[in-house]
């Protein structure tokens, strides 16, 4: 009983971070910033999530530790690509300085 309670709490907080992770992507001025709040707080929200599901289904451990160690090596990796990416394209960051026009 005790297991399903703390399982439940876990995926509660990783929906959590999970929705706050879109709501970043969202909300973010550009890119370099909406890389940052779908990488920490998707992959924050994936591993509490996955956590939790090891409470409630212990017998899928072995499976949802392969898939944190998929999501662990690739998200920086598919991060730092997609700023590398927009780097070499000539994505300025956001800036709140208004620009003169000429």
């Amino acid at each position: 009983m005790m297991s399903i309670l703390i399982g439940n709490i876990f995926i509660l907080i990783g929906a959590l971070f999970l929705f706050l992770g879109a709501l970043g992507l969202v909300r973010m001025p550009d890119v370099y910033n909406r890389i940052q709040a779908g990488t920490k707080a998707v992959t924050l929200g994936s591993l509490a999530l996955l956590f939790g599901m090891s409470f409630l289904h212990p017998d899928w451990i072995p499976k949802l530790v392969l898939i944190a160690l998929f999501i662990l090596l690739t998200s920086p990796v598919g991060s730092s690509t997609i700023a590398r990416a927009a780097y070499l394209t000539g994505l300025q960051p956001f800036t709140k300085e208004k620009k003169e026009k000429t």
